[in-house]
C-alpha cells in the first residue's frame, strides 16, 4: 500500500463571517491510500488559527504518516496525538481503504439511503439584513432548529434579530441555538446570558474564550441558559484531562467536531464521558469538504441520536467534492445512486 497527501483549497460561495473574522477560502488536506485498483481517502480538516495542530510542522507530519504507513494503526495514531485533524484523516483513509465501497465507511440504513439525520440550519454573521435573509431562507426550507453565530455585530442588534424570530415563532415551533465563539467578556457574560435567556433559546455555545475554566464553571453553575462547550475541548488529549475538564466546568452540553478533537476515537471518548456525567452532546462538522462531512455523518448516524446535529456545511463551497450527500428540508441524507467526483484528487 502506498500513501500520498494532497492540499486542496475550498472556495466559499460568499464570504462567511465568524467572530474570528470573515472566511473566503478554507484549506484542507487529503490522505490517499492506494494498492493497485483499491484506494482509500481521508480528509485532514485543519482550521487555521483554531485547530491545535495549526503548526509549522503540519505538512511535515503528513509526510511522515505517508512514509510510515507500514506501521500499525495504533503506532501511527499514538504519534499523531497532538495532530487531531491528521488522526481523523488517517482513521478515515484506513476505513475507506478497508471498506467494500470506499465512501461507505460505516454501512447502515443511512448509507443505503433508507434513513436520514436531522440537522440545524446555520446562519452566518453579517449585516442585520443579510442575517434576516438567511433566517427566512432556512425557515422556508423547512428547518425547525436554527443556529445563529453571534458576537460580530452590536449585541443589541443581535437581541433585536432574535426577538423578531420569537415574535413570529414560539420555542416549540423553532428551536434557536446561538454560538458566541468566545466573544463575550468574562465580566459581561452572565448579564448577556440573562438577556438571551428571555428569548427561550435552546443553548449558547462557548460564551467566553476557552481556557478560563473556573470562570466557565461559575457561568455553567449560575447560567439561566444552557451552555455548550466547543473550543474548550480543543487540545485536551488524554481521557484523564477530558474527565477533569468536564468535572470542573460541568457544562450542560458539549459540541463535538471530530477534526478538532481526534476523529472517531477522540469523539467517542468525549461521548462516553458526557454520558457518564449526564451531559448532553451533539456532533458538528468543521467546514470540511464532503469527504470529511461524509465520514462525520456516517459516524453520527451510528450514535442514533434524535437531536439536530450540525452537519449542514456541504453547500458552502463553489468547488466542493461532488457527492451523494444531500440536504433536503431539515435532514441530511446519503443517496447511494449518486456518484463521487474524486477523480482529480486521486490522480
Amino acid at each position: 500500500m502506498k500513501a500520498t497527501y494532497k492540499k486542496y483549497i475550498l472556495n466559499f460561495k460568499r464570504p462567511s463571517g465568524t467572530s474570528r473574522g470573515v472566511l473566503t477560502t478554507k484549506e484542507t488536506w487529503f490522505i490517499i491510500l492506494k494498492d493497485g485498483e483499491q484506494f482509500g481517502i481521508g480528509e485532514c480538516g485543519i482550521l487555521r488559527t483554531l485547530s491545535i495542530d495549526d503548526r509549522p510542522d503540519y505538512e511535515e507530519k503528513l509526510k511522515w504518516v505517508c512514509e510510515n504507513i507500514h506501521l500499525s494503526k495504533e503506532e501511527l495514531l499514538a504519534e499523531l496525538t497532538e495532530f487531531p485533524s491528521i488522526q481523523f484523516g488517517l482513521e478515515m483513509a484506513l476505513k475507506s481503504f478497508e471498506a467494500i465501497h470506499p465512501f461507505q465507511l460505516l454501512p447502515s440504513k443511512f448509507t443505503k439511503g433508507e434513513d436520514k439525520i436531522p440537522i440545524n440550519g446555520l446562519i452566518w454573521m453579517g449585516e442585520e439584513k443579510f442575517m434576516h435573509e438567511q433566517i427566512q431562507q432556512k425557515l422556508e426550507q423547512g428547518f425547525s432548529c436554527i443556529k445563529l453565530k453571534i458576537g460580530a455585530i452590536d449585541f443589541e442588534k443581535e437581541i433585536a434579530l432574535l426577538q423578531s424570530i420569537r415574535k413570529k415563532y414560539t420555542a416549540t415551533q423553532i428551536e434557536l441555538r446561538v454560538d458566541a465563539n468566545g466573544a463575550f467578556s468574562a465580566e459581561q457574560a452572565l448579564e448577556k446570558l440573562q438577556r438571551l435567556s428571555e428569548l427561550n433559546l435552546h443553548s449558547i455555545e462557548q460564551p467566553i474564550k476557552q481556557g478560563q475554566h473556573q470562570v466557565m464553571a461559575n457561568l455553567c453553575q449560575h447560567t439561566p441558559l444552557p451552555i455548550a462547550l466547543d473550543e474548550e475541548l480543543i487540545g485536551v488529549f488524554s481521557v484523564t484531562k477530558k474527565e477533569e475538564l468536564l468535572q470542573t466546568i460541568q457544562p450542560q452540553y458539549i459540541i463535538l467536531k471530530p477534526s478538532l478533537i481526534g476523529g472517531f476515537r477522540g469523539t467517542q471518548e468525549w461521548i462516553d464521558l458526557a454520558e457518564k456525567y449526564n451531559i448532553g452532546w451533539w456532533i458538528t462538522s468543521a467546514l470540511e469538504s464532503n469527504i470529511g462531512l461524509n465520514a462525520i455523518a456516517q459516524f453520527t448516524y451510528t450514535k442514533q441520536t434524535n437531536m439536530p446535529q450540525g452537519l449542514g456545511t456541504g453547500s458552502l463551497y463553489t468547488n466542493n467534492i461532488e457527492s451523494p450527500l444531500a440536504v433536503k428540508g431539515e435532514f441530511i441524507q446519503y443517496i447511494p445512486t449518486e456518484i463521487w467526483g474524486v477523480h482529480s484528487i486521486l490522480k
